[in-house]
Parts: C-alpha cells; structure tokens; sequence
C-alpha cells in the first residue's frame, strides 16, 4: 500500500513474518540498461517474496532518491534539446541526458551524485529501520557510476571514494542484456550508445566488486537465477516453482 506523508512514495507490503530470521532487512538492488528487465524482474521477484509471507519494500532511484529531479531534467532538455518521456518499438523518443558526456556534464554530475548519495544513505537506513524484510532499489549507485567515464582513472578514485559513504546491498543484481534486443524494447537511446553503456556497466562491476551479473536470459532463466542467490544468501528457501510463475505473469502484463 501507499503510506502518507513522507514515505508515501515507497511501496509497502504489510505480510505476517513467517520467512525470515534474519536480524535486519535484506538491502537488494537491481542495475542494468535501459531495457534489461529490471521492472519485470523486480515486480515478479516481489510477488513471489510476498508470497512466502515476507515483507517488502521498492524504492526506484529517480523517484525517490535523486535530488533535484526535475530541475536536473528541464535543465538537461534546455541545454541538449532532448525528447522527453519513455520510448515505444512504435514510438521512439531521441533522449539526450544520459548518453551525452562533455567534460563540463561529468563533472556537474559528480557534484549533484554527491547531493544523491547523501540522500541515498540517508534513504537507506530509514528502510532498513523500517518493519520490513527486503527492501528492493529499482537502480542503486552503480547506475550512476556507469553515466561517468568509469575508465579514467579519477572517476574510479571519486567511485570508490563515494561508495564508502553507502550501506553495502547484500545482493546487488546487475542484469546483463543484449543491446540490440534492449533497444527494440526501449528506443530511447542510440543503439551505440546503449553498447557503450553496457561495457560501463560490466566495467562498474569489475572496479567496485560485490556485485552478480544475470546473463541475458529468457525471462524464466533470470528469474530462477535471481532465486538461486536468494536461496543462497539465506533470505528465502522457497523452491523455483513461484518465482517462474510470477515471472510468466509479468512478462505478460508488462
């Protein structure tokens, strides 16, 4: 349900606690480019965790931990002269934010991923203060990260240094896809940029550790992947029965 006032932007789940022993919630985020699955995933991945009697918690980066979101968005469409919205297979959009990286956008970024960050830590302890027992992140840090240019050398130093002010996820997916096929799903972005962005991504991976990358997969496979590290990790022992079934669901209505 939607709560009031100031958390009425997260989604919660008030299920009866019969799944969990664990001390504190489960931090899970989910990373990858546009047109990965994450949406899919995340919104089977919660189904089938409620399912088991567990109380979850979904927060997506722009919408609740970005600061400034829609100065930093009129900004960017004054500046570039991008289309707005999200692009349809019948539809497409040209953005330019995201895929555009002068020096002078890097380093306005890295002041701004600052102000996010703190929000972020922020964000994250009052939800893992909360009555719950995962919380789920629609994009985490790592997203950021793969907008900068990660290969230069003091990108990676900033990386690393701002990723010491955040909780650790306990599982943080990065879905790996096939640019052409994200693309078709979603195109927003050049397809050349959309394979850049995932060389940033796998490269996020390599220089900041901890994280699993979930190989382009049917939709079936990824979801019983994503439940083998749940079942790992020790936050649900739930076969794979349900975690295919919501995952049918959602690639249907989604």
């Amino acid at each position: 349900m939607w709560r009031t006032g100031r958390k009425s932007w997260l989604r919660d789940a008030e299920q009866p606690d019969r799944g969990r022993s664990r001390t504190r919630p489960a931090l899970v985020t989910f990373s990858g480019i546009d047109g990965s699955g994450k949406s899919t995933n995340i919104a089977a991945l919660t189904a089938w965790l409620r399912s088991a009697g567990l109380r979850v918690r979904v927060a997506t980066f722009w919408d609740n931990v970005v600061v400034l979101p829609r100065l930093r968005q009129n900004l960017t469409h004054k500046l570039f002269r991008g289309e707005l919205g999200v692009g349809a297979p019948e539809r497409p959009v040209q953005r330019r934010d995201k895929n555009l990286r002068p020096w002078y956008v890097t380093l306005g970024r890295c002041g701004f991923y600052v102000l996010d960050a703190i929000h972020l830590r922020w964000l994250v302890r009052e939800m893992l203060s909360s009555e719950v027992d995962v919380v789920i992140f629609d994009r985490y840090f790592y997203d950021q990260l793969a907008i900068l240019p990660i290969e230069q050398k003091a990108v990676r130093i900033y990386a690393r240094l701002l990723f010491k002010l955040l909780p650790q996820p306990d599982i943080a997916y990065l879905l790996d896809a096939d640019p052409e096929a994200a693309f078709a799903r979603k195109p927003e972005y050049p397809l050349e940029f959309l394979k850049q962005y995932r060389r940033s991504y796998l490269l996020v991976r390599e220089v900041m550790g901890g994280i699993t990358l979930i190989d382009a997969l049917p939709l079936e496979e990824t979801s019983r992947k994503i439940a083998d590290e749940f079942r790992k990790a020790g936050i649900c022992a739930l076969d794979h029965t349900s975690a295919i079934s919501n995952a049918r669901e959602y690639s249907r209505t989604a």
